[in-house]
């Protein structure tokens, strides 16, 4: 009869925290504990006067939070367990609403020398790929821009969304730090070349990565040490004697 392997505590306990983290791996069904949403600031190539925003929404399931809210879902798209029921035209029907344009200038401004500038939502496509632009034209050239971002925050307080500007620099907005100055004057301009909605880089998409794949590297971590264990177990057991 085979001798049973008596396996070490800590690997017992390695294992079982691998295990849970693989089982939470997936996206978290109630934001905003997921992936944060994202804003790009960038100055306009030709206007030194107008500055750009870009919008991109964590999730799908917070575009239909948002379409609830302003009241165009219905409210029985949040269960009451607190999933979220999305529909994939949930990003056309915000896309094609005023309310949702409205809400966009309300809760993201820009000012400059003290000056508030004027928002205009730029044309919609896929909101939930590609996100939303929004141009703000201020009252003369933008050397420093003050952005404030408010994005979801009147749904949760504990909301927050990560800025990138020029040069890479970067901001986390929410409700304890919802105003940043952003240097524009000498910043790379944005133009159809180098489009404020270009695929991501940096920390949000490290996060996702390292949420997707760091379970498994865990888990992989630790079945090594198992297969070690067993082999060092078999390697010293004692032979009968013939």
């Amino acid at each position: 009869m085979p001798a049973t392997v008596r396996w070490p505590r800590r690997i017992v306990i390695s294992a079982a925290i691998a295990l849970t983290l693989l089982a939470t791996a997936g996206p978290a069904d109630a934001h905003p504990y997921g992936y944060p949403q994202t804003v790009t600031v960038a100055p306009d190539a030709v206007r030194p006067d107008v500055v750009h925003l870009t919008w991109k929404a964590g999730g799908v399931d917070e575009l239909t939070l948002l379409g609830v809210h302003l009241g165009l879902l219905p409210q029985d798209r949040v269960l009451l367990d607190g999933a979220v029921d999305t529909r994939d035209a949930d990003a056309t029907v915000l896309a094609s609403s005023a309310s949702f344009a409205n809400y966009l200038t309300r809760q993201m401004t820009v000012s400059s020398d003290g000056r508030a500038c004027a928002g205009v939502v730029g044309r919609v496509g896929d909101i939930a790929v590609s996100g939303v632009d929004v141009d703000y034209t201020c009252w003369g050239a933008v050397g420093i821009a003050r952005v404030e971002v408010r994005m979801l925050t009147d749904l949760d307080p504990a909301y927050r969304t990560v800025a990138t500007g020029p040069k890479g620099k970067r901001q986390v907005y929410g409700t304890d730090e919802y105003s940043h100055d952003w240097l524009l004057g000498d910043a790379p301009p944005i133009s159809a070349a180098t489009p404020a909605s270009a695929p991501e880089h940096g920390p949000t998409t490290a996060w996702k990565a390292a949420r997707s794949v760091g379970p498994l590297l865990l888990l992989g971590a630790v079945g090594s040490l198992l297969r070690r264990q067993v082999r060092r177990r078999r390697n010293t057991r004692v032979r009968p004697s013939s």
